[in-house]
């Protein structure tokens, strides 16, 4: 994932682009960039990793040097950014946000029908940045060119390129991530976060639409192309990746993670399933509003049996190495034995991905005396990885532990049956829950369904990215009739 922000102002506008900027560190946990712009200094960009320090300390020196009334920062999971391209376009920094699943064959395209060379990153791979200009660099303008980019790249692009005379924004052609213009009395921002820029006295002006493109400048926010009405926002921005006062597309993460809980202890009342626990607790952090609206539907009290360290280490998967991120996320469980010892107890997280860290979780609280241990998931069996935004780090689908189950069962014919396996009121569907509280050694298990996640959502089924859940696949917007002049 990422994150990105950016102003436009009449007045030096680098420190709000560093605040604002930060608030978006929540994304990721790899590098961090700014990149600013001023008559006086031409263009001036800083890169750092922010594998081991926060955004925040590694830009509070470069910000002191920095000038400028148009600037744009990023949080980037993935490449460097953001990047200087020069073209026949002329000179900009550009950033992304997503995921390019044709990389390779575009670039083999674009180097077979006459660019001259890409620069490689040490892996080997090309920077999304250098791919994604060299795609605009085709067409004479950079909406034709962004557009182009669009139509070319299949996965996901939210785009934003800083040129010495504005900001240019491009939503994903489907919107699976937002793109807020903030306004205020001196200029324009932008944001995938709403709440990045209410501390800064920016309010919301319009927030994107698919495939919408705009240019800011202090002076205004001009639309380049329009955006269209098809809409596939992912699910997780809400379940999980969102911060908690976030608001995309109306619909408040905290407010939604609540309604959640609700649902899923409604359902659980319904089918007469609703187990005799002591507490109903959350997995911290993107948990616990989730299990505050199961404990306010079902009535039992919500408590905290463990606290979550998180000064050093804001999130368990911040080391590349699978097994330190396992180590992290159990050196951060600091228990409190009053609530745990002798209790049975029912914790609901935002998902179940591989299950390791799960593992862990339960045997921790066997270990400080727990009598029962109940999950509840606040999202359906992940039945895919991520194609557009990274969601998870499987390197294969057989990671999933829903897919691992499902194939010991079953084998390659299992997956003729993911929609039953899904849904806890088919044979398919007991038999996945059983097998996977007996390999994580839960007392029951339960998934929302996909029904509960869209009506906790609020958004009609069909603007929603649910691939993970579903491995359904979005058709192809409509553009042609759509370009400027």
């Amino acid at each position: 994932m990422g994150g990105f922000f950016g102003a436009a102002s009449e007045n030096d506008c680098i420190t709000d682009v560093f605040f604002g900027t930060d608030y978006h560190s929540h994304l990721g946990t790899r590098r961090g960039g700014m990149t600013a712009f001023s008559k006086e200094r031409g263009f001036q960009r800083s890169i750092h990793s922010i594998e081991n320090s926060p955004f925040r300390t590694k830009f509070e020196e470069d910000i002191v040097n920095m000038q400028g009334k148009l600037c744009i920062g990023c949080i980037s999971d993935t490449d460097p950014q953001p990047i200087m391209m020069r073209s026949k376009l002329g000179l900009y920094a550009v950033c992304s946000i997503g995921v390019i699943q044709n990389a390779r064959e575009l670039v083999a395209e674009l180097l077979s029908s006459g660019c001259a060379s890409f620069e490689a990153m040490s892996s080997g791979n090309i920077n999304s940045g250098d791919l994604i200009g060299a795609l605009i660099s085709q067409k004479d303008t950079f909406t034709d060119g962004i557009r182009y980019a669009q139509e070319k790249i299949v996965g996901t692009m939210n785009l934003v390129i800083l040129t010495d005379e504005g900001i240019i924004c491009a939503r994903d052609r489907f919107g699976r991530l937002p793109i807020i213009i903030g306004k205020r009395s001196d200029g324009y921002c932008f944001s995938l976060e709403s709440f990045a820029f209410q501390k800064l006295g920016y309010y919301v002006h319009k927030e994107l639409r698919p495939g919408e493109i705009v240019r800011l400048t202090a002076k205004s926010c001009e639309t380049l192309a329009p955006g269209t009405d098809d809409l596939h926002i992912c699910s997780f921005m809400w379940t999980y990746y969102g911060y908690p006062n976030a608001v995309y597309e109306g619909v408040t993460v905290e407010t939604m993670r609540t309604r959640n809980g609700e649902i899923m202890a409604q359902n659980d009342i319904d089918n007469g399933c609703l187990p005799d626990v002591d507490y109903v607790c959350g997995v911290p952090d993107s948990g616990t509003p989730h299990a505050i609206g199961y404990a306010n539907r079902s009535g039992i009290p919500f408590a905290r049996p463990f606290i979550k360290y998180t000064p050093t280490w804001p999130r368990s998967f911040m080391p590349t190495s699978q097994t330190l991120r396992n180590q992290v996320a159990k050196m951060k469980l600091i228990p409190v034995h009053e609530l745990i010892e002798g209790k049975r107890l029912l914790f609901v997280d935002d998902s179940i991905v591989r299950g390791t860290q799960m593992r862990e979780t339960v045997e921790f609280l066997y270990e400080n005396g727990a009598r029962e241990v109940h999950m509840r998931s606040a999202c359906p069996p992940i039945m895919y990885g991520c194609k557009y935004l990274n969601f998870s780090r499987s390197t294969s689908e057989m990671e999933l532990i829903a897919r691992q189950v499902i194939d010991a069962l079953e084998g390659p014919d299992g997956l003729r049956y993911l929609a039953e396996y899904s849904d806890s009121r088919t044979e398919r569907g007991r038999k996945l829950r059983d097998e996977i509280c007996r390999r994580l050694k839960l007392t029951s298990l339960e998934f929302q369904s996909l029904p509960g996640t869209v009506k906790a959502i609020g958004r009609p089924e069909c603007e929603l990215c649910t691939y993970c859940w579903t491995g359904k696949e979005d058709s192809e917007p409509e553009f042609t009739s759509q370009l400027c002049d």
